[in-house]
């Protein structure tokens, strides 16, 4: 890994630190419709620095942690690890992570500079069950009784918060349902 002071993290330079938020929504499936749980979550991004690879790309790699709790309970509900990554060469961006319930993908896109109108900027993923370059894998399990076919992650960032909406397509109790997750963080 390289020193990170001289690596260009391009979109993810704003994302590294600590973010807490207390506005998050989630809407995820139940055999009988859905359940809609109001979360908190702590999200850590740390800079690790760059990686080459085979001496013909380099990366920029932003590590996180995301721990979420119901707001009911306190209870966590999700807990996941990966990575951002930044090319700079191409212009792509991605996101690599695994969830403890035996589903892991690497989703893309392109990033071009786009920021919103507070001139935050806006990323955006995405990985598909057949795409070919944006994979998702899962575990048989998963696959026969929860198979996630589609990842959609938006996070718009600026020097003092963060917005993001991951959309998750599930097959899930013999329909597609839209898991979808919405938070507001702000630099802790």
């Amino acid at each position: 890994m390289g020193e990170t002071t001289e690596v260009d993290y391009g979109p993810l330079t704003h994302l590294v630190g600590t973010w807490k938020g207390a506005e998050g929504v989630d809407l995820a499936p139940e055999p009988d419709g859905a359940e809609t749980s109001p979360y908190f979550e702590t999200l850590v991004f740390t800079a690790i620095g760059d990686v080459t690879n085979a001496e013909a790309q380099t990366l920029a790699v932003v590590h996180y942690r995301q721990i979420v709790h119901r707001k009911s309970t306190g209870e966590v509900f999700h807990d996941e690890t990966g990575y951002w990554l930044w090319d700079a060469t191409t212009g792509t961006v991605m996101k690599s992570f695994t969830i403890p319930r035996g589903v892991s993908l690497v989703a893309g896109g392109s990033h071009g500079g786009e920021t919103d109108a507070d001139g935050r900027t806006v990323i955006r993923v995405r990985a598909g069950l057949d795409d070919p370059d944006w994979r998702i894998v899962q575990s048989p399990f998963m696959r026969d009784n929860a198979t996630t076919t589609e990842f959609r992650h938006e996070i718009i960032v600026g020097a003092d918060s963060l917005d993001y909406s991951e959309t998750t397509m599930v097959d899930i109790y013999g329909k597609s349902f839209e898991h979808t997750d919405r938070n507001r963080l702000r630099r802790a």
